[in-house]
């Protein structure tokens, strides 16, 4: 039986790459269009022999669909609850649902849930939205329906915020706000921490979510030692640190609302009082004027680079802050540093920091290799999803 989605038509030898489930088709591939088509419709891609390979959403651009599906479906409640259960199942399978220690984790991971275009965060009870692609935003409404035929009695409240990541050029309907529900908290809990995440005002859902493993391997290098955390937003690398016995924490960042958000959660999970304090100035700055000698660093940043035509420039800002951190550290010191700009990739992340290392002119070694957790796990075939790298050097 014919459609009525429009029919997506890849040129002969441009259907490869989804034939290998890779869940972006980019326009170059296209041959042409059967069928009115507009930004965020549902539309079927075909081969050039006629072959349906897979259905997404349309938009205009370099990446012309998000694949959501390999074979004829009917994108509605019960298709995305499908969908979200099986992105639950594998919390689930991994420890993070009814954990009693970590009630904030990603129920959905875009791409890596076979589902292009969409986050979904969980804050103790509170489901967060952003939405990347006009698709999935249109699809808000049956999405929060399958969010609550799957989460059930755990979903208090589905806010969507999605204003800051839809495409500005198109002009949008989209204003943040409640979905559904009543939010009864903003405080979650972390490995036992508390911290209070502000999804409305604070950046991308609220909280980063993506170094939850990563501060708890920062914890066993912190005890009797100098702390500093710079880019530290809402100071979660600040509050394991304290909590594992660290002398003195310094937290940096140059948005004075980040550094109320860091002593407010410290204050939250040390009521009588910390070894710590902040600063709101820029990390560059910071580093180039600071008197005091550090045991660990945190370098955190935000991206760098999120497209192709600036990444020299991210590689040049890497480099740059690695190689002045590096000469700052004590003798035996440990550096955590972070890279989140997906085009930088892992190897072009690992050269630029031993660069900063041969500039500096000290001994560095590689502790470990950091990524995403796996509630952030992407596809196999969709490698563009593993965004976050770091390492832990020891700095003789």
């Amino acid at each position: 039986m014919e459609s009525n989605y429009a029919k997506v038509i890849l040129g002969s030898g441009k259907d490869q790459s989804v034939r290998r489930s890779h869940p972006w088709i980019f326009s170059g591939a296209i041959k042409k269009i059967k069928g009115e088509v507009q930004e965020g419709d549902v539309v079927e891609v075909y081969s050039n022999h006629d072959e349906l390979l897979a259905m997404g959403h349309y938009q205009s651009g370099s990446i012309a669909v998000r694949v959501f599906a390999y074979e004829a479906v009917t994108p509605d409640v019960a298709f995305w609850t499908s969908k979200i259960q099986d992105a639950f199942d594998t919390r689930t399978a991994i420890g993070l649902i009814d954990n009693e220690q970590t009630n904030v984790y990603r129920l959905l991971f875009g791409e890596g849930d076979g589902m292009p275009g969409l986050i979904i965060d969980f804050y103790n009870g509170t489901a967060v939205l952003q939405s990347h692609s006009v698709g999935m935003y249109r699809s808000s409404m049956d999405i929060s329906e399958a969010l609550k035929n799957v989460l059930q009695h755990r979903l208090k409240a589905i806010y969507d915020k999605s204003d800051e990541t839809l495409p500005k050029n198109l002009e949008l309907p989209s204003t943040n706000g409640l979905l559904w529900g009543k939010t009864l908290t903003n405080e979650v809990m972390e490995n036992g921490f508390k911290f209070n995440i502000d999804w409305e005002k604070g950046q991308k859902t609220g909280f980063f979510i993506d170094q939850r493993d990563n501060r708890l391997l920062l914890a066993h290098y912190c005890n009797g030692k100098k702390v500093l955390n710079t880019f530290c937003y809402s100071g979660g690398f600040s509050v394991y640190a304290l909590q594992a016995g660290a002398s003195l924490v310094h937290s940096v960042d140059s948005s004075k609302k980040a550094i109320e958000l860091t002593e407010g959660n410290v204050a939250l999970n040390f009521p009588k009082g910390a070894a710590h304090e902040s600063f709101a100035i820029d990390t560059f700055a910071f580093l180039e004027s600071t008197k005091e000698e550090y045991d660990v660093i945190i370098l955190d940043p935000p991206a760098f680079a999120k497209h192709q035509h600036v990444k020299h420039n991210a590689v040049q800002g890497y480099k740059r802050l690695n190689a002045e951190t590096i000469r700052k550290i004590k003798p035996g010191g440990i550096l955590f540093t972070f890279s989140c700009s997906q085009v930088v990739d892992t190897d072009l992340f690992n050269s630029t920091i031993m660069s900063a290392a041969i500039q500096a002119g000290r001994r560095v070694r590689v502790l470990h290799h950091l990524s995403q957790p796996a509630d952030h796990a992407p596809s196999i075939f969709h490698p563009e999803g593993q965004y976050l790298k770091g390492l832990v050097l020891k700095i003789e």
